[in-house]
């Protein structure tokens, strides 16, 4: 961990930089922008993620010449070392949503040291709202700090959110597994294609849960900071504790993450689903 465990200057250059991001994607939604495919799962890449993106790396470079920085399009911007201090960079979260003129899309920016997020950062260009996190300082919005009070769930289910990374096959035993069951027994089951959306909404205690299969790295520790501390509990799908890092294989990034006196209905469901396929827990 870095000798200066404060990391306050590098919020503060992570929320400059992600509010000037979101002011030029506001600019340019829903129609200033071209967009292409990306790979061949129905992704999609806009000349807005690249304008934002460098936007983004230019501000962090700026202020941490000597860090990485791995961004979402480009990959990695610079050399560094990959074990002490790494940017990521999700200039766009919600690209496809940006594309079909849906306007729930964010920017996203975590510090990682030592592949563990120490800084979180989310925009929402739409709103002009920003939530921050640093690690062991909690979580603030424009309000303030973020803490969610305890509330019953609904008789009709939790209100959950749900997503799955890039590389999950549509007809995925285990996903199909997951979100079957979430669907019949949640009150909704919210899928936003932006899941940095769906980690704010669980910071700030609009939903009751959040399960990923195989999420995405980049977003992942921006979002999962962001939730932990505001309160919120991480688990792997098996219970065990959840770190939330952007190194290792996608299947060490499934995770329930949820308000603490709901984590525990929330692991009993997601057992049903997941227990027919991987057998019990030892």
């Amino acid at each position: 961990m870095s000798p200066n465990p404060d990391f306050t200057p590098e919020c503060r250059t992570a929320v400059a930089a992600a509010e000037a991001a979101g002011a030029l994607l506001r600019s340019r939604f829903p129609d200033g922008f071209a967009a292409r495919p990306k790979g061949d799962r129905g992704d999609v890449v806009t000349d807005l993620d690249l304008l934002a993106e460098r936007l983004v790396v230019d501000r962090i470079r700026a202020d941490f010449p000597h860090d990485r920085i791995l961004a979402e399009e480009t990959g990695d911007a610079a050399p560094g070392d990959a074990g002490a201090r790494t940017w990521l960079v999700d200039p766009l979260d919600g690209s496809n949503n940006v594309v079909i003129g849906l306007p729930v899309y964010v920017v996203g920016i975590a510090l990682c040291d030592e592949a563990l997020p120490v800084v979180g950062v989310v925009h929402d260009p739409v709103t002009g709202r920003t939530w921050s996190a640093r690690h062991g300082a909690g979580a603030h919005g424009p309000a303030g700090r973020l803490t969610p009070a305890p509330r019953p769930v609904s008789p009709s289910g939790p209100l959950l959110a749900w997503t799955q990374g890039h590389a999950v096959a549509r007809d995925d035993p285990m996903a199909r597994a997951l979100r079957h069951t979430l669907e019949l027994r949640s009150r909704r089951l919210l899928q936003l294609w932006a899941p940095l959306v769906a980690w704010a909404m669980l910071a700030r205690g609009d939903i009751d849960g959040f399960v990923g299969y195989r999420a995405e790295a980049i977003d992942l520790p921006a979002g999962a900071l962001l939730a932990r501390e505001a309160g919120a509990a991480l688990r792997h799908l098996d219970g065990r504790a959840f770190t939330p890092t952007f190194t290792g294989p996608d299947t060490d990034r499934s995770f329930v993450a949820a308000r603490p006196e709901v984590l525990p209905a929330l692991l009993d469901l997601v057992a049903t689903a997941t227990t027919p396929l991987l057998g019990p827990v030892p």
